[in-house]
């Protein structure tokens, strides 16, 4: 998988890496409260993509995608991508019963994965905002659901022009049943300058 030449430390990886993982442990948190069963979110990796390999990586995959805009002093947008089989199994696990197989999401189903996108970008950045001593606030999640390439098109209007992607893997444990999604960060430049002078001076 290729990754971005840029100048990001390891170290300064491993720091967002931490960061994320923090977000996600809020995010289980507040996901297992709203749903009454045990939920786990682990972050294993962070990559840095170039973003022409973002198209590459995820190629022809269906995929359920919740757009947000970043808030505040830092901006870009955040993208969670499932797998369409793992938004299915989310679904059921949220709301008992498995979405109609060839059918478009209903409305339950779609503002069910709005809140799930809520709760996992309003997590990451409030975990970042307290690294930056700001507040970054989530929009309102924009649902795309189709070939991974169509709806990073749609929503991201990829090719985009040079932004840095940082890649969030993770991994969901909801009542013991795992499942995996991503998380694609996009901040503007000025604003990646700023999350890592933050992390320089820690």
């Amino acid at each position: 998988m290729p990754t971005q030449t840029i100048p990001i430390l390891q170290a300064e990886l491993d720091a967002l890496t931490e960061v994320c993982n923090i977000g996600m442990g809020h995010a289980a948190t507040a996901l297992s409260q709203l749903m009454g069963k045990s939920v786990s979110i682990e972050v294993p990796r962070l990559l840095v993509l170039e973003p022409a390999s973002l198209a590459e990586l995820l190629d022809a995959q269906e995929v359920a995608g919740l757009h947000l805009q970043i808030l505040g002093n830092v901006r870009g947008s955040i993208l969670i991508l499932l797998r369409q089989e793992n938004a299915r199994r989310i679904l059921e696990l949220l709301l008992g019963k498995l979405p109609e197989p060839g059918l478009p999401l209903s409305e339950l189903e779609g503002s069910t994965l709005k809140e799930l996108g809520n709760i996992l970008a309003s997590a990451c950045l409030n975990a970042l905002g307290t690294m930056l001593k700001m507040t970054l606030l989530p929009s309102v999640p924009v649902l795309e659901c189709g070939a991974a390439g169509e709806v990073l098109a749609r929503t991201l209007g990829l090719p985009p022009g040079g932004e840095t992607i940082l890649m969030i893997d993770t991994m969901f444990s909801i009542a013991d049943a795992p499942s995996s999604g991503s998380i694609f960060l996009i901040p503007a430049a000025a604003s990646l300058g700023v999350i890592l002078s933050s992390i320089g001076a820690r």
